[in-house]
């Protein structure tokens, strides 16, 4: 075999690797570092809560949802943003206590920076009191994006028992 089919055959099994493990984990919402304690103490649930796992309503100067909030990053030329709006304006509309706010990254680059954002569109899901309970990069699904609420909204109904 030649050098340069040897070449092409790698670089067409790599761009196949590639393009499987992209739609494997594109959207999908991880974990992040445990925002509740399960003793279920207001002052232990609000301590163990760090500055940047936290966004504030003065931080995008908009209000937080009474029970979850869907915080949007996108840009201007995203494609996958104005899918993902339309994703999350439904789920909005379904669960009531539940809001959607979408943020230009390039018009919030603190925010960006201090939480860590690296692509649109990224979602955060927020409970009550603004801490982020899980993340998805890229274009979630509807049914992930309702399961993270229900997580949300388990977490912040947990801290006001």
């Amino acid at each position: 075999m030649s050098p340069g089919i040897i070449v092409l055959v790698s670089a067409l099994a790599l761009g196949v690797t590639l393009s499987v493990l992209k739609s494997r984990f594109d959207g999908r919402f991880r974990g992040t570092r445990a925002v509740r304690r399960p003793t279920g103490e207001k002052d232990a649930v609000e301590e163990s809560v760090t500055a940047a796992e936290r966004v504030l309503a003065a931080d995008f100067g908009g209000e937080l949802g009474e029970r979850a909030t869907l915080l949007q990053f996108s840009s201007a030329f995203c494609a996958p943003c104005r899918a993902t709006r339309r994703t999350l304006l439904e789920v909005e509309s379904m669960v009531e206590g539940v809001r959607h706010v979408e943020l230009d990254a390039e018009s919030h680059l603190e925010l960006v920076r201090r939480l860590g954002i690296m692509r649109t569109p990224t979602v955060l899901v927020l409970d009550a009191t603004g801490a982020i309970v899980t993340r998805a990069s890229g274009q979630p699904r509807k049914a992930d994006v309702i399961a993270a609420l229900g997580a949300a909204i388990d977490a912040g109904s947990s801290a006001d028992r």
